[in-house]
């Protein structure tokens, strides 16, 4: 106990570093798990969804009605093993799917290898089918969509008479884009550790170079060297342990918070809702802070690179160099995410390695080229913090620039979506064509009002799929088919990437086509190319006019005129939109359900549904900019601590010039330049990082990951609002200062002395 309470005493003498280190693990744990437990609930609703409905099918009618309850009666009768799936979307509770799961257990005996049913649907968005059904019957609630899955097992048996199978999915193929999506919340969060182990280490090693003369000391009274180091990996594993476990916690309740927004947002980027029950568990966080602990504060092989980071010879920093163009090189040239991850690492460990080395070498220039005594001064001393402040400077470096980043990429892909989703619900309203009426009536109505035929603000709509056809009359992959008729304001004012010359008075002559951008990455299709596209039964030539954006959609889509659709075209649904302007929505609504013959007609308000989108939108980065605006607060935390710490024990140094006759008042607005002048100087390095970083998201990342691109922007208010943090810590720093130089001062010590001093 008297070994344990000499060696431990370092922190009785020194709370704030104990603070320092509890605060720094708790909070990046709780970062980490947010980010850990939050990708894990995606990554397993996506992988549910998909073992649940990928490859089935499902019975429908012949002739086109949609199932009921009598259908699935008749077919459990026949022997066949299916289920009911009813599908609800409430505004309160967002999706439903209501399941009986006394039906599903055949599911389940077909193939004992395999129950994707048993044990999953337990929890939200799946009820029990009652309650399903009983939500359908509310007033809020949309009506329910029944649908009637068979098992795999009994797929290929005859159907009783009227019926036929059909496929069901819960949405287009989500599998790229889902991975990409949650590729760079992963990375998010290694960045977070990253950071981290920076300124564990930095904390770290100063403590055990205030504690290197307490173990030398204890080493001459008979205490082995190695009994030391088992002491000091027993003192970080519990003082990891008292901080991880709450740190997890708060993690998951960090997760909790912003688990809702998040579930909607998955809900409407993927049509995959975030399934209840799955969890991202404790052992995996404990276990990675763990090793980041221990890897960042006990590992010996991590010296060398501190000590690289500190100085290093003409021939290493032209490696480094090297590797910073190789990076840059690479992340230009590659055509895979992998490759770009690996440039993306290379560029910022290059940097990384070099930015508190360009500080030390532009300090020291200055001082030789300065003909004032204190510049001199002021100078070598940035110069030697920069040095010993490396790592925490670097941590400094790396926050903002991935904050920077970050915040131009939510900032140009929230304006871009904005103006995207301003032209896709160009119309006020939205009104779906009933399941077997014919739109030729309601058109022709339309046609004939002169407040709609003036301003031409409406137009027809028609969704269905086709195939493309290869040079060699091969079928290729399928496509959804977006028509309009007629074309006019509501869509001639979209944003194209390329074009021909007057490509919408084309489209409305019949003379061509348009792609989205998806289909033109993907099958490699370019403005001027023609398409061989099966429509129906016949086979049919479009030139490409343009390519249009259709952001986050990873389905490729063409846009063409109705007035181009065979008669045997398999339209999924009809819609027309309509901005009607001096008429009434009431007058039109009415009207259609004359022409029509139905009680009932679905109008949809767009302004409603772009005012919904734009708050989920705003809910799917709410995680990223919490995450981020956290890593640059606890990143400045950090290098405030360090800071002060590091200054305090070079305050017998600052007190000399008081010694030497300089005024108190002016040895204190030394140290406030000098603090300025390192927090700014590693502000001006974060800048070209975050806007490479910025084009590398932009311009790299998405296209590859995404399959869309996102104009390039850069916003100098942020570099504003780091230039400030910047300024706050040194501030900061400078005032704490202050104090040191009207305290008494022990001799100067470093992190440096672990490896030698310097004055």
């Amino acid at each position: 106990m008297t070994l344990l309470a000499a060696l431990f005493s370092h922190y009785r003498r020194h709370p704030l570093q104990l603070l320092a280190l509890a605060a720094l693990i708790v909070l990046a744990t709780m970062l980490w798990t947010g980010v850990y437990h939050l990708t894990s609930q995606a990554r397993a609703s996506l992988d549910q969804s998909e073992s649940a409905v990928a490859e089935r099918q499902q019975v429908v009618r012949a002739d086109g009605e949609p199932v009921s309850v009598q259908d699935f009666v008749t077919l459990r009768r026949a022997g066949l093993c299916v289920m009911p799936w009813l599908e609800v979307t409430s505004p309160g509770r967002g999706r439903v799917v209501g399941v009986d799961p006394l039906a599903a257990t055949c599911f389940g005996s077909a193939h004992p290898d395999r129950e994707p049913w048993r044990g999953k649907l337990d929890g939200a968005p799946f009820v029990d089918i009652r309650k399903a059904a009983e939500l359908a019957e509310g007033q809020n609630a949309q009506q329910g969509t029944l649908s009637l899955l068979i098992s795999g097992a009994e797929a290929g048996l005859s159907l009783p008479p009227g019926y036929r199978l059909a496929a069901f999915t819960l949405g287009p193929d989500t599998g790229e884009l889902g991975e990409s999506f949650l590729l760079n919340l992963d990375a998010l969060g290694i960045l977070v550790l990253l950071i981290t182990a920076l300124l564990l280490r930095s904390v770290y090693l100063l403590g055990l170079a205030q504690r290197r003369d307490s173990f030398a000391l204890l080493h001459r009274f008979g205490v082995p060297q190695s009994r030391i180091h088992r002491l000091l990996i027993l003192e970080i594993m519990v003082l990891a342990l008292v901080c991880i476990i709450p740190g997890v916690w708060f993690g998951r309740w960090l997760a909790t918070g912003l688990g809702s927004g998040f579930g909607r947002a998955l809900d409407g980027l993927f049509d995959v809702p975030l399934y209840a029950g799955q969890d991202g568990g404790w052992l995996v966080p404990v276990a990675t802070m763990l090793a980041v602990v221990f890897v960042a504060c006990l590992a010996d092989v991590l010296r060398p690179w501190a000590q690289r980071l500190s100085g290093a010879g003409r021939g290493q920093g032209v490696s480094l160099v090297v590797l910073l163009l190789a990076g840059i090189a690479l992340s230009i040239g590659t055509s895979t995410l992998v490759w770009l991850f690996v440039a993306v690492s290379l560029v910022f460990v290059a940097a990384g390695i070099l930015a508190p080395r360009a500080i030390a070498r532009l300090a020291d220039w200055r001082a030789g080229h300065a003909a004032d005594p204190l510049a001199r001064w002021r100078y070598r001393e940035v110069s030697v913090l920069a040095r010993r402040l490396a790592l925490p400077l670097v941590a400094l470096q790396f926050a903002m620039a991935m904050v920077l980043a970050v915040q131009a990429l939510v900032t140009t892909f929230e304006s871009t979506f904005d103006r995207w989703l301003a032209q896709r619900l160009a119309a006020d309203y939205y009104i779906e064509v009933p399941e077997g009426a014919a739109a030729g009536p309601a058109l022709d109505w339309l046609a004939g009002q002169p407040e709609l035929a003036a301003s031409g603000l409406w137009h027809r709509v028609v969704r269905g799929r086709a195939t493309l056809v290869s040079p060699a009359g091969e079928p290729g992959p399928a496509v959804d088919v977006f028509a309009l008729g007629p074309i006019g304001p509501l869509v001639t004012g979209w944003q194209l990437f390329e074009s021909v010359n007057a490509p919408w008075q084309k489209l409305a002559e019949e003379q061509g086509l348009m792609v989205n951008e998806q289909l033109a990455r993907r099958q490699g299709v370019a403005v001027g190319d023609t398409l061989s596209l099966r429509l129906g039964s016949e086979v049919a030539r479009f030139p490409v006019l343009a390519v249009y954006p259709d952001y986050g959609r990873p389905a490729g889509e063409i846009l063409i005129p109705a007035s181009v659709l065979p008669p045997d075209f398999r339209a999924s649904f009809q819609s027309l939109s309509v901005s009607p302007g001096a008429l009434s929505i009431a007058t039109v609504s009415r009207k259609l359900k004359q022409i029509w013959g139905v009680e009932q007609v679905s109008v949809r308000d767009n302004r409603a549904v772009e005012a919904l989108a734009s708050a989920i939108f705003d809910q799917t980065f709410l995680l990223t900019r919490a995450m981020t605006m956290l890593t640059l607060i606890l990143a400045a935390i950090a290098l405030l601590m360090m800071g002060w710490v590091f200054f305090s024990t070079r305050a017998w140094y600052f007190r000399l010039l008081v010694v030497w006759g300089l005024p108190r008042r002016q040895a204190a607005m030394q140290l406030t330049r000098l603090s300025l002048s390192l927090t700014s100087a590693i502000a001006l390095l974060a800048l070209p990082l975050g806007v490479w970083l910025t084009w590398v998201l932009v311009h790299r990342i998405n296209p590859l990951a995404f399959g869309w691109s996102l104009p390039m922007a850069v916003y100098p208010r942020f570099w504003l609002e780091l230039g400030v943090l910047s300024l706050v810590v040194g501030l900061s720093i400078a005032l704490l200062m202050r104090r040191q130089l009207n305290s008494p001062a022990a001799a100067p010590e470093s992190a440096s002395a672990l490896s030698g001093g310097e004055r």
